[in-house]
């Protein structure tokens, strides 16, 4: 995995609902580094910590390879990269090939996959429709969250390096398929709640799936 290109946002501020609403979707690319804090990216806009930023969700990453797909879809917005709100746009980044847990080295930070990205309404106001969000899900490669373990700077064309494979794990896609999809593998769900990758507020979720099945 290579990354393409690094990208922050800048507060913008949209209508939602009558509202108006502060948001750090609208990442560009940039051409300096980017430094990973431990619970967010330096000097990136993070509006709402109750959903963005933290411990599990400092800093996002989603596939160049994804891009073609979506532009046959929207052929009319202003593409550019950092597109889905990504900081990292990474090249040849597969979901169905990162297990939650997976340690790697980029730049010189170290990070560690935590969870697949579940959209919410901003991404519906950025693609100008919430048909978006319905799409996201389906098409099932949502990119992934990372928590950093060691602070670092990450530029273009840095290389991502596999330190530690987790193990008794499941990949960022099947995480994805058990969130939001009607039939849940028991297997996967206790492999996803004992993951201590995984943020406790998605573990229990999770949880609750099995008790209910």
């Amino acid at each position: 995995m290579k990354v393409i290109s690094t990208n922050i946002a800048k507060p913008t501020i949209i209508s939602w609902n009558g509202k108006k609403v502060t948001t750090g979707i609208y990442k560009t690319p940039t051409e300096t580094p980017i430094y990973l804090e431990k619970e967010n990216v330096k000097d990136d806009e993070v509006s709402d910590r109750n959903v963005h930023g933290g411990e599990y969700k400092a800093c996002y990453l989603f596939s160049l390879n994804q891009y073609n797909y979506w532009q046959k879809l929207y052929p009319n917005l202003e593409w550019n990269y950092g597109m889905f709100g990504e900081n990292l746009t990474v090249e040849n980044l597969d979901e169905s090939k990162l297990n939650i847990g997976d340690i790697y080295k980029v730049g010189t930070a170290l990070v560690q996959i935590t969870q697949s990205r579940e959209p919410c309404f901003k991404l519906a106001v950025k693609f100008g429709t919430q048909n978006i969000l319905k799409q996201f899900i389906e098409h099932g490669f949502t990119g992934t969250y990372v928590r950093v373990l060691e602070e670092g700077s990450i530029k273009n064309n840095d290389t991502f390096t596999l330190v530690k494979r987790a193990e008794n794990s499941l990949t960022t896609r099947k995480l994805h398929k058990l969130l939001f999809f009607k039939n849940k593998n028991e297997e996967l769900l206790n492999r996803a709640i004992n993951n201590e990758a995984l943020p406790i507020k998605k573990r229990n979720k999770l949880k609750a799936y099995l008790k209910n099945g």
